[in-house]
């Protein structure tokens, strides 16, 4: 149901409002920040689209007549729902601008956002964040459906997104430690390592389509992997049983290295298999308000 064509602007309510608290036109005119004529301007126009007489204009000033005080009386509540409607978009323009959704590939999750979270809260400490994890290619979704930010591995950004470097790591092939490769004198090739069945993760992660992009370029179809597995967990045990090697973030496997759980395998060419941190966001809309305070503390700012 649309509205009538007499319906008065709320501005102009208010303002014979204030003329009933007030007790004077020139008074509600001070309290508007108008002048007195232009009160009485906009006073008449109200009384034309109503087809009343609200006030009773006379030397000694204005009163409200009967007709005038139901109005007042029938606009109050009015003007309160208005100022209810306006206070609740105020307020989710404040809880918008207080939330920061962002998504993060599971190397970048664990690794990287935990510090760059203190950092944010430190500076702005009444930011509420949602995390969510996914591979590279499901955080890119996450980003196209309405994250303010993701963070990914990979050399570029995600088909239709803008992208930061806010640094990177470097992959690493890890054997048991009963594994042949784990006593290797020399340099693993790429192309030996591209012929063996690897540990991978799933398609769309990053670690996998980094290295798979590597092989590809530099030493053909690589071989199909022996397991994809969906998490660096899941890896790292299956890897740690010794049936064939794996291709992880030397991130995720700081401690298995450190107490021989897993050997990392030197290769021929280890400046290949280092890879970038993107930040990435929609085109249309750049990292503002805790986004941009974020992306400023991952890129070292």
């Amino acid at each position: 149901m649309t509205l009538p064509p007499e319906t008065p602007d709320l501005a102009v309510l208010d303002l014979l409002v204030s003329v009933a608290e007030t007790g004077s036109l020139g008074e509600a005119a001070r309290r508007h920040g108008i002048s007195q004529p232009a009160a009485s301007m906009r006073i008449s126009v109200l009384e034309r689209r109503l087809r009343l007489v609200l006030l009773e204009r006379g030397p000694t000033g204005s009163r409200l007549t009967t007709a005038g005080a139901s109005v007042v009386q029938w606009a109050m509540p009015v003007l309160a729902a208005a100022r209810a409607l306006l206070g609740g978009v105020a307020a989710l323009h404040a809880e918008s601008s207080a939330r920061l959704r962002i998504a993060a590939s599971m190397t970048v999750a664990d690794h990287r956002v935990p510090g760059w979270l203190i950092a944010l809260r430190a500076r702005e400490p009444g930011t509420k964040v949602a995390l969510e994890v996914g591979n590279s290619q499901q955080v890119a979704d996450m980003v196209r459906s309405g994250a303010h930010l993701g963070f990914v591995e990979g050399p570029h950004a995600p088909a239709g997104l803008r992208s930061r470097v806010v640094g990177g790591d470097e992959l690493v092939v890890v054997v048991a430690p009963a594994h042949p490769w784990a006593r290797l004198r020399r340099p693993l090739p790429l192309a030996e390592l591209a012929a063996t069945p690897l540990i991978l993760r799933e398609p769309g992660s990053g670690t996998r389509d980094a290295l798979w992009r590597v092989l590809l370029r530099e030493v053909g179809e690589p071989a199909a992997p022996a397991a994809e597995l969906g998490s660096a967990a899941a890896i790292k045990a299956a890897a740690a049983t010794g049936d064939a090697p794996a291709v992880v973030s030397r991130l995720v496997v700081t401690d298995e290295l450190r107490d021989g759980r897993l050997i990392a395998v030197p290769t021929a060419d280890p400046a290949l298999l280092r890879r970038r941190f993107r930040a990435i966001w929609r085109r249309e809309e750049p990292p503002a308000g805790p986004a941009a305070t974020l992306l400023g503390i991952a890129a070292g700012r």
